[in-house]
């Protein structure tokens, strides 16, 4: 049957705020990181140290999106949500969705845990549009709900942080409605899997699967959590030049409906 079939591509990937390297070998990656999320080839993208603008990188790099790193880094036809998390006096960085549906909705949630990080989830919700005369998608299903996260660094934050994340869904998201929860959940322990089960939220099995550091990744920081949907598939891209263009590598999901 077409719409049990029916599945979405997500890809999470952290891109270390488009620039790689130290001091004067400091060098900018969002014209490479553009074409490599073009590669991904994903229906959804989320994207963590995304820049909004950075004062002394526009100085400094000639090719500096001035539009925001989200715009620069979408595929042609892509709709685009940015907002800042961290605003620093010379820039902010943030949270990005690249969809190829409509966005038709967007909010951002502070789950700041204390002084030292700031935090947030970026929440959007696209409009599945149909691709023929017969919808691929089950009945009922007209849209996705995404949430993107970037979790602290510290353990104890990030259970609060997931506290905050069911807070949130409890007020923002329907019940019956198909979710996916994707980003940099900072768990090299994987010990949030358990409170994530929680909220209805799984990954696949197994779920262990390591993007950091991109050159030799150990830890897998990286996660696409779903409700109302199952993971039927979850891999890294390996080789080539990803570990230039990044400190992490990304995540890419193949996400269905649940029967």
């Amino acid at each position: 049957m077409i719409a049990a079939m029916a599945s979405v591509r997500v890809a999470t990937y952290n891109i270390h705020k488009g620039v790689q390297g130290l001091g004067p070998l400091r060098r900018l990656e969002v014209p490479n990181l553009a074409r490599a999320v073009a590669a991904l080839d994903a229906d959804v993208v989320c994207l963590q140290e995304v820049r909004g603008w950075h004062a002394p990188s526009q100085r400094r790099f000639a090719h500096w999106p001035r539009s925001g790193q989200a715009s620069a880094l979408a595929p042609p036809g892509y709709h685009v949500a940015y907002h800042a998390n961290a605003l620093t006096r010379h820039g902010e960085h943030g949270n990005a969705v690249l969809s190829r549906w409509p966005i038709v909705a967007q909010a951002q949630h502070d789950v700041s845990d204390h002084g030292f990080e700031q935090r947030g989830l970026l929440h959007v919700v696209l409009a599945l549009a149909d691709t023929g005369t017969a919808s691929p998608w089950p009945a009922g299903a007209h849209a996705l709900h995404v949430i993107v996260v970037h979790l602290g660094l510290f353990h104890a934050s990030r259970r609060r942080q997931v506290q905050a994340l069911a807070r949130y869904m409890e007020c923002a998201v329907p019940p019956q409605a198909a979710l996916v929860v994707a980003g940099d959940f900072n768990d090299w322990g994987q010990r949030l899997h358990a409170p994530m089960a929680e909220l209805g939220l799984h990954t696949a099995a197994p779920a262990r699967v390591p993007t950091f550091p991109a050159r030799w990744p150990l830890l897998p920081l990286d996660r696409i959590y779903v409700r109302g949907l199952v993971v039927r598939a979850l891999w890294v891209p390996h080789g080539g030049q990803w570990p230039r263009w990044s400190d992490h590598l990304p995540l890419v999901a193949e996400v269905a409906w649940a029967p």
